[in-house]
């Protein structure tokens, strides 16, 4: 049997998971239900668009819970306020100076699960995110992108 990979969290990302399983499971799984009493109550299910559409949407939300409770079983919560903050881990938030764009950016190393760069939230397994883990402030760091070579240096590293 597969050895199942731990999924590292901080507490805000375990409190979004559990929010949104409890969302699916309460009021999602409800919602569709009567989506699917509604479109039978049509008649001849074998020509009927909405029982088709909601069987399908009652198929993503299991399936999402489904991926939701493994990612907890197997999560590794990081406490963000006894992060060490002499070096870039998970849980921490890193100024850094991009070399090539002269400009600076700020983001938070999580786990993948919780990445979201849109959000400047990047992921310890990214190549920013895995070169970035271990730096210290002042450090110079490069990583490969597939639109080359990157160096950033690390200014701050901070919560």
């Amino acid at each position: 049997m597969k050895t199942l990979e731990k999924k590292i969290l901080t507490y805000n990302g375990l409190k979004a998971l559990e929010d949104e399983l409890q969302n699916l499971k309460l009021v999602k799984r409800k919602e569709i239900a009567l989506k699917i009493k509604e479109a039978r109550e049509q008649g001849d299910l074998s020509e009927n668009a909405e029982y088709d559409a909601a069987k399908d949407e009652q198929g993503e939300i299991e399936a999402r819970i489904v991926q939701i409770e493994k990612i907890l079983k197997n999560a590794e919560v990081i406490d963000e306020d006894e992060v060490d903050l002499t070096t870039v881990n998970v849980g921490v938030k890193v100024l850094v100076y991009d070399m090539e764009f002269d400009e600076e950016i700020d983001f938070a190393i999580v786990g993948s699960t919780e990445a979201d760069p849109l959000s400047n939230k990047i992921s310890n397994e990214s190549p920013m995110g895995s070169a970035l883990i271990g730096a210290r402030e002042n450090d110079i760091v490069s990583f490969n992108t597939p639109n080359g070579l990157v160096k950033v240096r690390v200014l701050k590293i901070h919560q």
